[in-house]
């Protein structure tokens, strides 16, 4: 018989109502959880024998460029990066391809990256016209032809640990859309889904910055001198000076990971606290870690959070000035009638965005297409640099070989938008109970290399905190990801981003429960719509703890089990009709196979959140045989 502690399920979908009996909910007979909400260490699962991999595989998806890197797992400390690839911009480092596909017209894949955008500039402006031409998004990229050529000719994709990076502030769905993505891509296969793990991004970059020596970093908060030069006489030439030493002493594609723990690590002590900022071409995220000693293991002291601040708002920016000196329908029928000719535009922009610097006196100049001269001309009647001069404009300038020239404080202003909200979310996260004493602060990402956003962070920090920046920054989240294949239990604890629960019945208490909210079944009250929390927003979840919570199936013929999952950013929620609350997910048990003569068959079930993605386990009490458990957060 249930006592009064025991709960309901309230929001159940079974393929099989029956009439509720005593002891079961009136609007959800199927399913009866037999424990309170607690949380349970699962030591014995993490000491499960892992697959031997041979290699570890990262794949960085960025918004505007992708690139993958790889280890041996014979020889962790040399992390080898990806084959240059074909094609490129003057001044910028094609270790990354762009995040760019390029479809037929009868939408087939044709080309990748660099070859795709080059391919489609050639193209001739009414054919390309046919063509679907996609960039700046996160996409699949599947290779393992360099692998085999020194792993040997046994090598195959059963060898491999993939690592696929999504943004920390990236919900469930967008997780299980990469998993889902890779399987149908044939990364890996369902019947084994541990072969691929998701890295979030700033974490892999904290797990790479831990491991830093001073020769691979640029210290802005420290006059000592690097290599040679001091980065703190001036931002802009420190970053240069750095990219330029990385340069010349690159000979290989492999970045040796120091065995022995190298400076800026001695000065890491049990405690120390340290902030992440990821900046990358989409979006900007942020985490704060605690070094734990002596294993160097890292606890997460806040929830990871950011925001759509990436460097595209600069482009952004740059199309609203255009928008602004030629007018919107022009720049909308321009990049409909001459995509190819855009395309060469922003990749001109792309550059240009790259020299602003905060002490820059010269004008920065833009080349516009040719076409774009010429259809302005037949669109509006008269030529582009009639329309500067009566765009009141007077920061751009119309320059005779065919050049918008930008003065340094225009181009610094289409900056200010997408920095001011970085720095308003660090000043905000700065002032966190949680975020104190960070001795550190890495900023990492494509994005990082803006001279700009480094002082606007440096006059933020005031000196609060360190800010050191990495070597080949953009690199950075790869050959984090690379180490996070070789060892997920890096990140012993994580912060939980959301509430997550269920719906469920609990006894009606007068004066607790809001009379609307009270049933009557059996003569009994009973409180719908309660939420039962698995796990509340921003709380501490050490890896391999499990929530546990039994179930029983409505009827012993029936197959499956589906149970509605709630979620909220509120850390205290009541019920699942509160403000806020919305249902996220569905938890699956698949019962069918593990038929059991019990009068009351219980399902016990395990989920685990203190990984980068949730995961269900099950297992039938009675015969103690696994049952098939999973989360789906997409099919809502």
């Amino acid at each position: 018989m249930m006592t009064e502690k025991e709960l309901v399920i309230e929001d159940i979908i079974t393929d099989a109502m029956a009439t509720p009996s005593p002891a079961k909910s009136m609007g959800d007979p199927g399913i009866t959880p037999l424990s309170p909400t607690h949380i349970l260490n699962d030591s014995e699962e993490n000491e499960t024998t892992r697959h031997p991999y041979v290699v570890v595989v990262a794949i960085d998806f960025g918004t505007t460029s992708s690139g993958y890197a790889y280890a041996f797992t014979k020889e962790p400390e040399c992390i080898h990066t990806m084959r240059r690839w074909e094609g490129g911009d003057p001044g910028v480092s094609n270790q990354k391809t762009p995040t760019t596909i390029l479809l037929t017209p009868d939408k087939k894949f044709h080309s990748f990256g660099y070859a795709a955008r080059d391919f489609y500039h050639d193209l001739d402006p009414t054919e390309s016209k046919q063509w679907l031409y996609l960039e700046k998004f996160k996409m699949n990229l599947h290779t393992t032809a360099e692998l085999s050529d020194q792993a040997g000719s046994d090598f195959d994709n059963a060898d491999v640990r993939w690592v696929i990076t999504v943004p920390a502030i990236w919900k469930m769905p967008a997780k299980q859309f990469m998993r889902e993505a890779s399987y149908k891509a044939g990364l890996v296969s369902l019947d084994n889904p541990d072969q691929l793990i998701i890295a979030l991004e700033p974490e892999a970059a904290s797990i790479y910055c831990r491991k830093l020596r001073l020769h691979q970093m640029v210290d802005l908060g420290n006059k000592t001198a690097f290599n040679g030069y001091s980065p703190t006489e001036n931002v802009g030439m420190g970053m240069t000076q750095a990219k330029e030493h990385v340069r010349r002493n690159r000979q290989s594609r492999t970045f040796l990971v120091e065995n022995v723990i190298g400076e800026l690590w001695s000065e890491l002590t049990e405690g120390d606290r340290y902030v992440v900022v990821d900046c990358g071409g989409g979006t900007v995220d942020l985490t704060v870690h605690q070094i734990r000693m002596p294993e160097g293991h890292l606890k997460e002291l806040y929830k990871a959070s950011g925001g759509p601040y990436g460097s595209l708002g600069i482009d952004y920016e740059f199309e609203k000035l255009l928008c602004k000196i030629f007018g919107q329908d022009f720049i909308d029928q321009f990049k409909i009638k001459r995509p190819a000719a855009w395309v060469d535009l922003m990749i001109a922009f792309e550059s240009r965005k790259r020299a602003a610097t905060p002490d820059r006196s010269n004008p920065l100049n833009i080349n516009l297409p040719f076409s774009f001269i010429d259809y302005y001309k037949k669109f509006r009647g008269h030529s582009v640099e009639h329309a500067l001069r009566k765009s009141n404009v007077d920061f751009v300038k119309w320059s005779s070989q065919g050049m918008l020239r930008m003065n340094p404080d225009a181009m610094n202003a289409l900056f200010k938008p997408t920095i001011d909200h970085i720095i308003q979310h660090l000043t905000e996260l700065f002032d966190k109970p949680e975020v104190t004493d960070i001795k550190f602060l890495f900023l990492v990402g494509g994005f990082a290399e803006s001279p700009l956003l480094q002082q606007a962070v440096q006059k933020m920090l005031q000196g609060r905190s360190r800010i050191i920046i990495p070597h080949d920054v953009g690199l950075t989240i790869l050959k984090g990801a690379v180490l996070f294949g070789l060892d997920p239990s890096v990140i012993k604890v994580r912060r939980s981003p959301l509430t997550y629960g269920v719906g469920v019945l609990n006894r009606f208490v007068e004066g607790k429960h809001p009379p609307e909210k009270m049933i009557v079944k059996d003569s009994t009250r009973w409180c719908t719509d309660v939420f039962d929390t698995f796990i509340s927003a921003d709380q501490s979840v050490a890896l391999g703890e499990t929530v546990k919570r039994s179930y029983t199936p409505a009827k012993p013929s029936q197959q499956v089990i589906v149970i509605h999952v709630y979620c909220s950013e509120k850390e205290s929620v009541s019920f699942i009709t509160d403000p806020g609350v919305r249902k996220c997910g569905t938890l699956k048990l698949d019962v069918s196979g593990t038929e059991s003569p019990a009068a009351r068959r219980e399902i016990q079930t395990l989920m685990q959140f203190g990984d980068t993605e949730i995961r269900a386990m099950a297992v039938d009490v009675a015969t103690s045989r696994s049952v098939k458990a999973s989360i789906d957060f997409l099919s809502q």
